[in-house]
């Protein structure tokens, strides 16, 4: 899974980046310090694989990963060329979300581009920017487009009226996420791989005496999540700064620190679990001696596809998946107890998975 992190200069979006892949992207109070989008790969927190290596005393655990494309800092006028113009679009086409990261907190020592902290002022910045670059490409497509529409082909002059409809609405300011479209229009979206048809998670960025203070809601992050609500998008609260030094701590240190502020879990489970119910993904679960595995696939994908997740070999010779729920694992201790107990099941083709599916494929190629 890749996800695209952008935001205005000084919203703490390079400090946020650096936490959670501990990929130290350069980080410093002054513009445009990530120039070239650093890539991070972070392990996606999952306990089950913990437990699940105990019971089966197994020689490796393997988490499931999200890719972080950190974009280059964007300011008012970014589509014009002003800052470092859109240099950075290209690597934010294909992610499968953008988290926007809001700057929520006062801090003299920290400028901010327009000179006022104005969460909503900023997030519609960055969306007008975008939009300006959703309208150059869409404008370039429906031009190569016209030669089709004009020989009167009828794919191409229902594509054609959908671009109409969707340059209208980026004209009015709208991002493409919020025209109303059917599924088969939402298919057909995807290919044109607009920026603001993708789906947003908002990172509303707090102080450290904020959070220690219990303050997750203070009126800038209100004003965040009264705006993404309209456009039916995630909010999660995070302090950058507390992330940070979370990275650098070993687990034990981790917890006692996030005791400490009153806190269950790091800003990086929250990113995660919000990520994955933005995007309707979910996690089904290998496990042998040789290793125990957690594998990402979309809500709704038959037992076959699945399989496709670890080897097309396995999809194409697909007969059954040998399928356990994690709980009811757990709670016979192991998987003999669980056989015994008649526990497992078989499924076939049409079986659609389940979070948390402890799975064994049979297949013949």
């Amino acid at each position: 899974m890749k996800l695209g992190i952008v935001g205005l200069p000084n919203v703490g979006k390079s400090t946020l980046f650096n936490a959670i892949t501990k990929a130290g992207a350069e980080s410093a109070n002054y513009p445009f310090c990530t120039i070239e989008p650093n890539v991070g790969v972070v392990s996606v927190p999952d306990k089950r694989l913990d437990v699940l290596e105990k019971i089966y005393n197994s020689r490796k655990k393997v988490y499931t990963a999200i890719e972080f494309y950190d974009i280059a800092g964007l300011v008012k006028g970014a589509s014009k060329g002003e800052g470092l113009g859109n240099k950075f679009l290209s690597h934010i086409r294909e992610v499968a979300a953008i988290v926007h990261v809001v700057r929520c907190f006062e801090d003299g020592n920290v400028v901010h581009v327009e000179g006022s902290v104005d969460p909503i002022r900023d997030i519609e910045t960055i969306n007008l920017e975008l939009i300006f670059s959703d309208l150059e490409v869409l404008e370039r497509r429906m031009e190569k487009a016209l030669k089709l529409v004009r020989s009167g082909d009828k794919k191409a002059k229902e594509e054609y009226a959908l671009m109409e409809r969707i340059k209208a609405h980026l004209e009015a300011g709208n991002p493409v996420r919020t025209l109303e479209v059917t599924e088969e229009e939402n298919e057909i979206i995807k290919g044109f791989f607009l920026i603001t048809s993708k789906s947003v998670l908002y990172a509303a960025n707090i102080s450290e005496q904020e959070l220690m203070e219990g303050n997750l809601e203070n009126q800038y992050v209100k004003k965040v999540k009264e705006y993404a609500a309209k456009e039916d998008s995630e909010v999660i609260v995070i302090c950058a700064k507390l992330e940070e030094e979370l990275s650098t701590l070993e687990d034990e240190e981790k917890k006692e620190m996030l005791a400490e502020y009153g806190l269950q879990e790091t800003g990086l489970d929250k990113l995660v679990t919000s990520s994955y119910k933005l995007l309707g993904l979910m996690s089904f679960l290998t496990a042998g001696e040789q290793e125990v595995r957690a594998w990402t696939i979309v809500r709704g994908t038959k037992a076959p596809q699945a399989a496709g997740k670890i080897h097309t070999d396995i999809e194409r010779g697909f007969i059954r998946a040998e399928i356990i729920s994690y709980d009811k694992l757990v709670e016979c201790g192991s998987e003999s107890v669980a056989k015994e107990k008649g526990y497992y099941r078989l499924e076939g083709k049409e079986y659609e998975m389940k979070d948390g599916d402890v799975v064994n494929f049979r297949f013949n190629v």
